[in-house]
């Protein structure tokens, strides 16, 4: 019995000892700082005097110099500054870079996932040093899912950048996309293909299913014989993708520069239309909403 007990004794200490050190110990309190700028815009007025209080990673308080005061603080003085609010970007694509270096069919025919990757981690990078701290990417061009995968290393500060809202493939109608080679061969395209109610359904919700926060479709692109661009998704259409990614919680987004393509969009109840290119077709749109 004697023996049973000696052994008990280091088994429980074992127990015990950890738990009472977890009872002792507490989180360390973040650290505060104070960022004293020449001047502060709050996003509509600018401001003389004013202070942002930082309390770990936060912003935690911004006015008056002594409203945001703290005991203990760090104080770092930014002379001849202004600080702002993060900028967004509401129409970006991080997996591309300028045509003047690579035309868009080289860039998403002929370079590779890492290597386009590799650039996009470059261009998080400095769209968070200019102060950009939201971008949506509106399209993947061929990337497939990378963006979602950029925004979780964001997320997991595996690399620096701004948050980002990603829309993955993004959803064209048969035929209407790029890159276009000889007919005879099918290749890969910068967007996913979706025709109908089936394709369209199961197209939205796989995107949602992998990962996007928003949806990206092309209401007008440029395709068929005659120049320019033409609609391409019927308001039936639209309506049913916008209706099926509500139900996730899903905005949609589309690329329109036509008139027609815009109503189309409008009716279908989108979240935003990017690129009208006419003074009459952002008048035609205005007068259908």
């Amino acid at each position: 019995m004697r023996g049973m007990k000696m052994r008990l004794i280091p088994a429980l200490l074992a127990i015990t000892l950890p738990a009472l050190a977890g009872a002792q110990s507490s989180p360390a309190p973040a650290t505060i700082t104070v960022l004293k700028p020449a001047r502060v815009f709050d996003g509509d007025t600018m401001h003389e005097g004013w202070a942002v209080r930082v309390r770990g990673e936060r912003i935690d308080a911004v006015g008056p110099e002594a409203s945001v005061a703290a005991a203990g603080a760090k104080v770092i003085d930014l002379p001849g500054t202004t600080l702002t609010p993060g900028l967004v970007e509401g129409h970006s694509h991080i997996l591309l870079h300028a045509y003047s270096e690579t035309s868009w069919t080289d860039q998403v025919s002929k370079e590779g996932l890492a290597l386009r990757v590799a650039r996009a981690t470059n261009h998080l990078r400095a769209t968070l040093q200019a102060g950009f701290t939201t971008v949506r990417d509106l399209g993947t061009e061929g990337a497939q899912y990378a963006d979602v995968e950029l925004r979780d290393a964001v997320r997991q500060g595996i690399i620096p950048g701004p948050r980002i809202l990603a829309s993955t493939r993004a959803i064209v109608v048969t035929g209407s996309y790029q890159p276009h080679f000889i007919p005879e061969w099918n290749v890969p395209q910068g967007a996913e293909e979706a025709d109908g109610v089936d394709s369209l359904l199961r197209v939205v919700r796989d995107q949602i299913g992998r990962g996007a926060d928003w949806i990206k479709m092309y209401a007008d692109y440029r395709w068929g014989p005659m120049p320019g661009s033409r609609p391409t998704f019927s308001v039936e259409e639209l309506k049913l993708a916008v209706e099926t990614a509500k139900s996730a919680g899903v905005p949609v987004a589309v690329h329109s520069n036509t008139a027609e393509g815009m109503r189309r969009a409008t009716l279908a109840g989108v979240e935003t239309a990017s690129r009208p290119s006419s003074t009459a077709a952002r008048a035609r749109l205005k007068s259908s909403s």
